[in-house]
């Protein structure tokens, strides 16, 4: 509809040629693909069973493996070869083309693919013994507007590109930005080692990427103006609605509550180190550490080099307030208490360095205990054991005078290889005597009864 232009002709070509140029530029129209075709493309990626399922699968270990590690690239390569995308976009077409059948069956493969990722996640991280929690698995716990706004625009890259021609590297690229399979992959860590926070923010974070993806998908669709099917009734349409804002509604509010957080906290951070580098670094004065105190309102900072004046450090109080930290309380260390500060962080990260070497000498010597408790076990348990054996031995083999078991280690000159096993030196009575098959049968008898691949036995 042309906007109204009190009659000035100069005014409205401009208006129409701004027009046209834009729709000549931004009309995505011409570069549309076969209608039919595109459906038909994503429909085919929505199902998850044998191939896929174990792509899937792969891919999760494959992006736990990165967050475990830390490895930003390995986490890049299990997000191009997961297959999560599909049942998203399919459900955001189905919802723009009406298509109740494809949206059920979008859903199904949807919450199976999620379910078998989290589950798949809990299993690698419950087998890994590196149980900390880095850097790239933390940055998928507190999700904000930002991955909102990130999962709308890669969402409506990822429907343009599945619908037009010139699909080029799009799709590869969404797949990295909107980042579903990490968040799944932290839920699994949240599960594993029992932390409910991780696992709330991580699945959070991946139903803010699904709704909006979908979202995306759906705007998409209606402006490129899909052939929709009819509803059976009007009301089940507006109930369609109801149901897409209240969605967006829900998934939008607590990003928003932590996204402000956030900006507020970098906010105050900025304003921090404002007033501290204009009103406090002095020449031959430095400032080496500051922290702050919300509960006493106290900003508490360290510096050393020229000593503050009092004065100068009113005057620098007084003006608090045009960094908007008027309600906080200066308290600068400097001088023979920076000293002290600094002497006591020193002897702080010593404690720290003696503790964690003390740690680690504890940890050799309860190892070597443990080692020299496991052979005196082993020794133990033969001396016990032989009085049985003898008893046992002459009932077995009358002949058998005396019975004795030892733990013997065996060293060869060509190899460097060190050897134990038990050695039985079995002593027969005078005039009695062992023919071979009856030692083959003691042998093997000893072995089952001692639990041993191989006893040396001596005959004497």
């Amino acid at each position: 509809m042309k906007q109204p232009t009190n009659g000035n002709p100069t005014l409205e070509k401009a208006i129409d040629f701004l027009t046209q140029t834009l729709k000549k530029y931004f009309n995505v129209m011409p570069d549309k693909e076969n209608e039919e075709d595109t459906i038909k493309n994503i429909s085919a990626g929505v199902s998850f069973h044998g191939a896929t399922l174990w792509v899937l699968v792969f891919a999760i270990f494959i992006a736990s493996l990165g967050l475990n590690v830390n490895s930003t690239a390995v986490i890049i390569g299990a997000m191009l070869i997961s297959p999560l995308m599909g049942p998203i976009i399919g459900m955001g077409l189905a919802v723009g083309i009406n298509d109740f059948d494809l949206l059920k069956r979008s859903a199904k493969n949807y919450l199976v693919a999620t379910v078998i990722s989290v589950i798949t996640a809990t299993v690698y991280f419950l087998l890994t013994p590196l149980d900390q929690a880095q850097s790239e698995l933390l940055a998928r716990t507190s999700p904000t507007l930002y991955d909102v706004l990130i999962a709308l625009f890669g969402g409506a890259a990822g429907i343009v590109a599945l619908a037009t021609k010139g699909k080029g590297n799009v799709l590869p690229g969404v797949a990295i930005a909107t980042a579903l399979m990490p968040p799944l992959c932290t839920a699994g860590f949240g599960i594993a080692t029992g932390n409910v926070l991780y696992f709330l923010g991580a699945f959070y974070l991946f139903f803010i990427n699904t709704v909006f993806i979908s979202l995306s998908t759906y705007i998409g669709v209606r402006m490129m103006k899909f052939t929709q099917k009819q509803f059976t009734t009007g009301e089940r349409y507006a109930r369609v609605r109801r149901y897409i804002i209240i969605a967006v509604a829900a998934t939008m509010v607590p990003a928003t509550i932590m996204t402000y957080n956030i900006v507020k906290e970098s906010i105050f951070t900025t304003n921090v180190n404002s007033f501290i580098a204009d009103k406090l670094n002095n020449n031959g004065t430095r400032i080496i550490s500051y922290d702050v105190n919300k509960d006493s309102l106290t900003l508490r900072v360290v510096a050393v080099g020229r000593e503050l004046s009092d004065s100068t450090v009113k005057k620098a109080e007084s003006e608090m307030d045009d960094y908007k930290l008027g309600h906080y309380r200066l308290q600068v260390i400097q001088g023979s208490e920076s000293d002290s500060m600094m002497m006591l962080n020193n002897r702080l990260a010593g404690l720290r360095t003696s503790t964690d070497n003390y740690a680690a000498m504890l940890h050799d010597e309860a190892q070597k205990s443990a080692r020299l408790q496991e052979l005196l076990n082993e020794y133990a348990r033969y001396e016990a054991i032989t009085p049985e054996i003898l008893k046992e031995a002459k009932a077995l083999f009358p002949a058998t005078a005396s019975v004795s078991l030892s733990v013997a280690t065996e060293a060869t000159a060509d190899t460097t290889t060190i050897k134990r096993y038990v050695t039985a030196v079995i002593d027969i009575a005078d005039g009695h005597s062992l023919n071979a098959d009856e030692r083959k049968r003691m042998t093997k008898w000893l072995e089952t009864r001692l639990a041993l691949d191989t006893v040396r036995m001596i005959i004497e």
